[in-house]
């Protein structure tokens, strides 16, 4: 069974025991989250009716808050001497999907 939730502005596969990496949550480590769901796969079936999501819960664990990699930013036109540098990290949340709940 797996499913597809909306969560950080993108959407993500999880299953049971999955860690994902979003944008951060301003939740408390080891608290709960729960995701909402935009397609479920169970046994064959798939589930994308907004009718029966509305049915279904996927729990989350918040593992731990960090910063993503350095992404550095250069911009420069030819023969104008404009040149610049800027340098980003985005702050992250690592999750751990614990339950995938259908409510048949």
């Amino acid at each position: 069974m797996y499913a597809i939730v909306k969560a950080g502005g993108r959407q993500e596969k999880v299953a049971v025991g999955d860690q994902i990496e979003i944008n951060r949550l301003k939740d408390d480590l080891g608290s709960s989250v729960s995701l909402p769901a935009v397609l479920v796969v169970a046994d064959g079936a798939v589930t994308s009716s907004p009718e029966e999501l509305a049915k279904v819960s996927i729990d989350a664990e918040v593992v731990e808050h960090f910063r993503g990699p350095k992404i550095h930013i250069q911009h420069y036109k030819n023969k104008t001497g404009y040149k610049r540098r800027q340098g980003h990290r985005q702050d992250l949340t690592r999750l751990r999907v614990t339950a995938i709940e259908t409510g048949n």
